[in-house]
């Protein structure tokens, strides 16, 4: 299949990665840019863990702009381009309210769906218990954390490696390189159990979700906001487990819990409702209206300025 430029156009002075060194540089500069959290963590003895108390984990979320830092630093350095290549291109406002609407009305569905079939129940009111100011700072911090964290993937997988590989081998081919590594950077947090293989077709359902979305869309300013709708509404509004992490934070909606003796399938176990069936089917419906939509054959090459000089090859 012959590739296709995703967010921007490509002049003979940009400069392409190679794919394989793509690929490689993606997990280096992931590793590189989570550096100066953890030498900070250090010196400051804040804990790398989560679920210890809320500035922490908002520690952890916001560590992850130094991943930011350097793929941007990359693409303009080495790529002589802009952060239009990575898919922040037009209509971010109407793009980033509409993906946080879409992410937050999944994971609603998935929880509610969860909940309709038995799986949880009220542990508490969260928040709304005994409302006030020092319970809701934790909630806006963390959304700003997540909306870090989630952009950090998002230009990792669907900004930088689909984007690279779709450039040089189609859209075939960076969707599944990206998913791949998606799925194995996030494998390491599901411990060997029984919701390992739900969990892991989860993950890969997700990556493939997000890849059509950001084809679809021909931009990363959605997808960042479904990401970041989707950790904060199910760790921060209903307190369940994101990616078997749980956050210290008082709920925004109500606190939920696992019913006792609900299947470990329907509720996700250990690892939460992103191992539960629920969310293959919600995710998998999202990857069918976007295959409906025609997400697996964009028209064209995103279209060059009349001054552009010819496209590279």
């Amino acid at each position: 299949m012959a590739g296709i430029e995703l967010y921007a156009p490509r002049t003979e002075r940009h400069r392409r990665t190679w794919t394989w060194a793509a690929i490689l540089l993606a997990v280096v500069f992931i590793v590189l840019g989570m550096i100066p959290m953890a030498v900070l963590g250090l010196v400051f003895h804040i804990p790398i863990q989560p679920g210890i108390n809320w500035m922490a984990d908002s520690f952890q979320l916001y560590g992850f702009a130094g991943v930011i830092l350097v793929f941007f630093l990359w693409v303009w350095l080495f790529e002589r381009r802009s952060p239009r290549v990575l898919g922040f291109n037009d209509k971010a406002v109407p793009r980033y309210l509409r993906g946080l609407g879409i992410g937050f009305g999944f994971i609603t569905a998935v929880v509610g769906g969860i909940w309709l079939l038995g799986g949880y129940q009220i542990e508490s009111a969260g928040f709304w218990g005994a409302p006030s100011l020092t319970l809701l700072v934790p909630l806006i911090a963390l959304f700003g954390g997540f909306m870090v964290q989630g952009a950090t993937e998002e230009i990792a997988m669907r900004g930088y490696l689909l984007q690279i590989i779709a450039s040089r081998h189609g859209i075939i081919w960076g969707i599944v390189v990206n998913m791949i590594i998606f799925s194995l950077l996030h494998a390491g947090n599901i411990e060997m159990s029984k919701e390992l293989i739900i969990g892991l077709l989860n993950i890969v359902l997700v990556a493939v979700f997000l890849s059509f979305y950001a084809i679809q869309e021909r931009s990363l300013w959605g997808v960042c906001a479904w990401h970041t709708a989707w950790n904060w509404l199910l760790g921060v509004g209903f307190g369940l487990e994101v990616s078997g992490m749980k956050l210290d934070a008082a709920p925004l909606v109500v606190d939920l819990m696992d019913r006792p003796g609900a299947i470990w399938w329907l509720t996700g176990g250990k690892f939460g409702p992103e191992a539960s069936l629920v969310t293959s089917v919600v995710l998998s419906l999202g990857v069918a209206w976007l295959v409906w939509k025609g997400a697996l054959k964009p028209k064209e090459s995103y279209p060059a300025p009349v001054s552009a000089e010819k496209t590279a090859v």
